[in-house]
């Protein structure tokens, strides 16, 4: 299957569930079209990251590439929800003729109609791709508190922590 949206009205990463737990999407809305792509947390920071080098990059070179503005777009994902696969490769590339950076998301299965991977491809403008990046960095950032001692993530009952040897008591009182 292939989704294409040339012109986004919206182009957002958000989360569904409860930190430790939960499913990173990117959403892209164009007119009434809406698509869902599910991603890592990782492949989330390091997208965000690399869009911001790319824009940087492009601005370094005279393209007009806005600062990220506050406030950006927090608002919650569209409904319906429906998320249309789960992306195993990232694609990231520069249209020099329509000034906008393309994002393709594509599938490690194959669609059971056609045979082929799923694709999903959106053409961002510069100001979007900015945006799209500040607020994939709040999501990731916004999960589980980091352990003081070690640096893991603490669940809401705490954790086993390495450096505590396994002690389960407070670390710090």
């Amino acid at each position: 299957m292939f989704w294409e949206f040339k012109r986004p009205d919206r182009c957002v990463v958000g989360t569904v569930g409860q930190p430790g737990s939960r499913l990173f999407l990117i959403q892209v809305a164009q007119g009434n079209e809406l698509a869902a792509v599910a991603l890592e947390k990782q492949q989330t920071l390091l997208l965000s990251m690399r869009v911001t080098e790319v824009l940087d990059q492009l601005s370094e070179l005279g393209h007009d590439v806005p600062p990220a503005h506050q406030p950006f777009d927090m608002g919650p994902l569209d409904a319906p929800l429906e998320v249309n696969f789960r992306a195993s490769a990232i694609g990231l590339a520069w249209d020099q003729e329509t000034e906008r950076l393309v994002l393709e998301l594509i599938s490690v299965e194959l669609d059971e109609d056609s045979g082929d991977n799923s694709l999903l491809q959106i053409r961002m403008t510069p100001a979007m791709a900015r945006e799209f990046a500040a607020r994939a960095q709040v999501f990731v950032a916004s999960g589980r508190p980091a352990c003081p001692a070690c640096g893991q993530p603490l669940d809401p009952g705490g954790h086993i922590c390495p450096r505590a040897n396994g002690y389960r008591g407070p670390l710090f009182p």
